[in-house]
């Protein structure tokens, strides 16, 4: 059985954050946007994910202050 890019999540900060990302990228990838890995013959949600953990996807976090 072929080992899946879910091995890799140690080195992810959140995983929700990439599961997010990576879902909105596989959105792009099923509306056409091109991979920026060989994505042939896998699903989109295999090449997102991998896009993601390569770090080929740029994304920016936002913090809210807390009020006191």
């Amino acid at each position: 059985m072929q080992e899946g890019p879910m091995e890799d999540l140690e080195r992810v900060e959140s995983k929700f954050r990439f599961v997010h990302v990576a879902a909105r990228r596989a959105r792009q990838l099923m509306g056409g946007m091109p991979a920026m890995v060989d994505g042939t013959g896998r699903k989109s949600t295999r090449v997102a994910e991998e896009e993601v953990l390569r770090g080929l996807i740029e994304y920016e976090t936002f913090t809210t202050k807390k009020e006191s």
